[in-house]
């Protein structure tokens, strides 16, 4: 009942809450993001999603534009010259991820759940496996078990074990424990670095992972 239900309910009440509650804060840091350097306020990037459907997820812009085509393209790691002054902040503090409260409310995601990865990687969804596709029988979430066992430092076959833990383990307690964790996580600012290879292919070659949480 709480899976199919409940959870979805609190999700509509608390984004309600959480869009009210930080208006102005989302005020601030658009205009903020606007001043600090041209381009639209928002990132908007195409993620993998509930039964597998793909939907945009929404997220305040920390990078210059055109971001993809510089540099090292598609990956980011520490000291990426292309995250603006802003953006560095904002990615720090997670701040950067309260537009997702949107994606909450309409329903293309929950506050508890598996991360939603590229539709390309670590690979497109033809790839996954029957027992890797049932991390996508929930919506993903703004945070995850897997984020609160290790984030961005997590290998991806073992991260979409995490997430498939989570979907045969959903319960309300396991959520506000997981709230609970990323609380401390953000605030610690723990595993928010891209460190080693968190994609390892078959053939034993690695390849750092995109620009994404």
């Amino acid at each position: 009942m709480y899976k199919h239900f409940f959870k979805r309910l609190m999700d509509i009440i608390l984004s309600l809450i959480g869009i009210s509650v930080l208006a102005l804060p989302m005020l601030v840091i658009a205009i903020l993001v606007k001043i600090d350097s041209r381009g639209p306020v928002l990132f908007k990037q195409k993620r993998i999603g509930y039964k597998g459907k793909v939907f945009e997820i929404w997220k305040f812009r920390t990078m210059c534009v055109g971001a993809e085509q510089m540099g090292s393209g598609v990956y980011s790691g520490k000291g990426d010259s292309r995250v603006t002054r802003v953006g560095n902040i904002l990615r720090k503090t997670s701040l950067d991820e309260i537009p997702q409260l949107f994606n909450t409310l309409v329903g293309t995601m929950s506050f508890i759940g598996p991360r939603p990865p590229l539709t390309y990687h670590p690979w497109p969804i033809e790839e996954y496996t029957d027992e890797q596709r049932r991390m996508f029988d929930v919506r993903p979430g703004i945070t995850g078990w897997a984020q609160v066992n290790g984030r961005k430092g997590v290998e991806w076959n073992h991260r979409i074990e995490l997430n498939v833990w989570y979907v045969d383990h959903v319960s309300l307690w396991l959520d506000i424990k997981i709230l609970f964790l990323t609380v401390w996580k953000v605030v610690s600012n723990a595993d928010n670095e891209n460190t080693e290879a968190t994609v390892v292919k078959a053939e034993g070659e690695a390849e750092k992972e995109k620009v994404q949480k």
